[in-house]
């Protein structure tokens, strides 16, 4: 039989009215009573006169959403996860977003900035409709890992990876990715490479460092050490670093390995401006192939990473682990592809 309002007025112990007044989202109720209301109607079923269990799009009847997800976006301290970032950060929400339709979920976002995590947490653990959370993990350190992952509900992580944990984490694969661009300055004929690495050490970054070493390694090149510079993650502050190394009157290689495009953008301004020229002097790659990438004087040669993808693939992550709970914990990475502009220089052999 199906629920009627007076169904949900006499367990509510309130009149039909007022059942009728939160069922038609209308002011003039407690939120105690509007919320005991719209849990009594979730519990029995309610549905309102007229209305079905399927509703159509495009033409083609399809499912109401199944439940609510959220899309957790974190900026601990701001140095990668800001302003810069936004088209980044777009890329994977464009991806989320696919996902849930695709498994039929509503999409929230939240986002946070300098939020401890507990507070965080506290937020997040009032809504009593939330199903699972997508986490952007990027300024999150191991421990606010664990913390988040303590949640009562499923909790994928993307844009971080940190062995050890058993957890879902979908990211890109920083380590191949590396060796593609320092393979590409030895195809050119570079034998001087160096890296900015950030002084901001997140989970990426790290990363990113350790596939240099192991990439210099690999192919059998000479590590020099004066040739790994350490900026700010930052624009501002890759631009002011490097002005400073190079007013130092530190010796630049012939290729430069950056951390991330938007380090590139600051230290390729700094470069200009001391006199060098790119990429005469100095050919450069980074990592992200954002949009003004293609943009900048010279155009910038560059990583590229499916964003979406990884967006898209954590939300069918986070489906199968809400409906299978005991699963075993996955870590997928997604290979990068060399984007190439005209900031490298071919030098002859």
């Amino acid at each position: 039989m199906n629920t009627r309002i007076k169904d949900i007025a006499k367990l509510a112990e309130v009149s039909i009215a007022t059942v009728s007044l939160v069922l038609n989202d209308k002011p003039g109720v407690g939120k105690e009573t509007r919320e005991r209301v719209l849990k009594l109607a979730r519990e029995l079923h309610y549905e309102k006169p007229g209305t079905s269990t399927k509703q159509k799009h495009n033409g083609q009847v399809v499912s109401p959403p199944t439940g609510i997800i959220q899309f957790l976006k974190i900026a601990s301290h701001g140095h990668t996860v800001n302003r810069d970032h936004t088209v980044f950060i777009a890329d994977y929400i464009d991806g989320i977003v696919h996902g849930a339709k695709a498994h039929n979920y509503k999409l929230e976002v939240s986002s946070f900035s300098g939020t401890p995590i507990e507070e965080i947490l506290s937020t997040i653990r009032t809504d009593p409709n939330l199903r699972g959370a997508v986490v952007l993990g990027t300024e999150l350190s191991r421990d606010d890992v664990i913390a988040v992952h303590s949640l009562d509900i499923p909790v994928v992580f993307l844009d971080t990876f940190i062995d050890f944990l058993p957890f879902d984490f979908i990211d890109m694969n920083n380590q191949d990715s590396v060796y593609r661009a320092i393979e590409h300055f030895i195809t050119k004929g570079h034998r001087e490479i160096g890296m900015v690495r950030s002084s901001v050490q997140t989970r990426n970054f790290q990363l990113r460092y350790t596939g240099f070493l192991q990439t210099m390694s690999s192919l059998e090149r000479p590590l020099q050490g004066e040739y790994i510079f350490d900026c700010d993650s930052t624009f501002e502050g890759a631009y002011n670093d490097m002005g400073q190394i190079i007013q130092s009157g530190t010796k630049l290689p012939s290729a430069l390995f950056c951390t991330n495009d938007i380090m590139a953008f600051g230290v390729m301004k700094a470069i200009r401006e001391a006199g060098y020229h790119i990429p005469n002097d100095i050919s450069i790659i980074g990592f992200d192939d954002l949009p003004t990438s293609a943009l900048m004087d010279p155009p910038l040669t560059s990583i590229a990473v499916s964003k979406w993808e990884i967006g898209n693939m954590a939300v069918t992550r986070l489906a199968n682990r809400m409906a299978h709970p005991s699963m075993p914990a996955v870590k997928i990475v997604v290979g990068g592809t060399l984007i190439e502009r005209e900031s490298v220089k071919e030098i002859p052999g």
